[in-house]
């Protein structure tokens, strides 16, 4: 729910009213030209004309023009249609914030300027004056502020529960994430502990949001390592194409001319030059006794669900393995049938290039 509206309790004014509003002008930023900034500056400083006393807290007031508020904040308008007169005077009340922060904003509605030491410090006052009298420009100001760096841990969960109050999404996601990124310290402020008192369903939808967020990193992190075996895979695969087809460096076909030192461009080669070379003289490789002699079965069966052309493939048993496919069980094929599809999704692709006919 938005902020409550500032109460509008009216009350009678004298004439006396009349006086400035006793507000020294400094340099502020322009937003306008700074004629008619310097204009309307005049304007509300002198209080020429005014017919407006503002009520802040404290015993506070500040005068302005019915016409320049109603131009520039439909809720003032309602406010001052319902104001009592006392003569050419009509009273309302802005309550719950400083008088300077009531001061700062309405003289923002007649020069929209604002000098940043005043932003600086009352930022958060400000934002919530523009949300509840709907003035766009004043809270997307306030708001820029805010995401470029008036947050701070100290402030962090004011600004959090204000941005969600003042329905301002985009800087109370900014906020949520860095509550998350910093939760060790920022549980130990005082802004939290206040809203752990005074919004303890608050509280508890950050912690359940912490837990949404860790299990979101452990389900990428699987997912990443899960990617990074299939990369694998599918270079492991590579490897054992070049390795039967082309031959590398000090294993491959006998009708290839061999060298020892020459470059190779598949990072998989090593280890699978090793693994070839045990399979090639392991005595148990048939019964399945020996935990490398398995790994090399799995990578020649994977291979040949992968190629596409196992009449012409020279990778041993490649027309072997797929003619036992469809003897395996039902259960074993929709294995292998995930597996592959999960290689060639990781890899972009349809068909590996490495198993086409060249």
């Amino acid at each position: 729910m938005p902020p409550s509206m500032p109460r509008s309790i009216t009350t009678g004014c004298s004439c006396e009213c009349l006086a400035s509003n006793n507000f020294k002008p400094r340099r502020q930023n322009n937003v306008i030209s700074s004629t008619t900034k310097d204009l309307w500056e005049r304007v509300f400083y002198q209080g020429y004309k005014a017919d407006v006393c503002i009520n802040t807290d404290n015993g506070g007031v500040v005068y302005a023009h019915s016409n320049i508020l109603a131009m520039a904040s439909p809720v003032l308008r309602g406010m001052l249609k319902q104001a009592n007169r006392s003569g050419r005077w009509r009273t309302i009340s802005i309550n719950g914030v400083p008088h300077v922060a009531v001061q700062v904003f309405i003289r923002h509605l007649y020069t929209y300027s604002y000098e940043k030491e005043e932003m600086d410090e009352l930022v958060l006052h400000l934002l919530v004056l523009s949300h509840a009298f709907m003035v766009p420009h004043l809270k997307c100001e306030c708001e820029r502020k805010l995401e470029l760096g008036l947050v701070t841990i100290d402030n962090l969960v004011d600004v959090f529960q204000l941005a969600l109050l003042c329905d301002a999404p985009r800087l109370s996601l900014i906020c949520h994430r860095k509550i998350l990124k910093n939760f060790k310290v920022v549980s130990e402020s005082e802004g939290w502990k206040a809203m752990k008192s005074s919004h303890p369903a608050l509280e508890k939808e950050i912690l359940e949001s912490m837990i949404d967020e860790e299990n979101i990193k452990k389900e990428r992190t699987r997912k990443m390592k899960e990617r990074k075996v299939y990369l694998q895979l599918y270079e492991a695969m590579e490897a054992l194409v070049h390795i039967c087809k082309d031959g590398c460096r000090t294993i491959g076909p006998h009708d290839k001319d061999l060298q020892a030192n020459q470059p190779c461009k598949y990072s998989a080669c090593n280890g699978l030059e090793l693994l070839v070379r045990h399979f090639a003289g392991c005595k148990l490789r048939v019964p399945g006794g020996c935990v490398h002699c398995k790994r090399m079965w799995q990578l020649l069966e994977l291979h040949s669900r992968l190629c596409a052309t196992p009449d012409d493939c020279r990778v041993p048993l490649c027309r072997n393995f797929k003619e036992r496919i469809s003897k395996q069980s039902k259960k074993d094929e929709i294995r292998w049938k995930i597996l592959v599809e999960k290689i060639l999704r990781t890899r972009g692709i349809g068909i590996a290039s490495c198993f086409l006919q060249q």
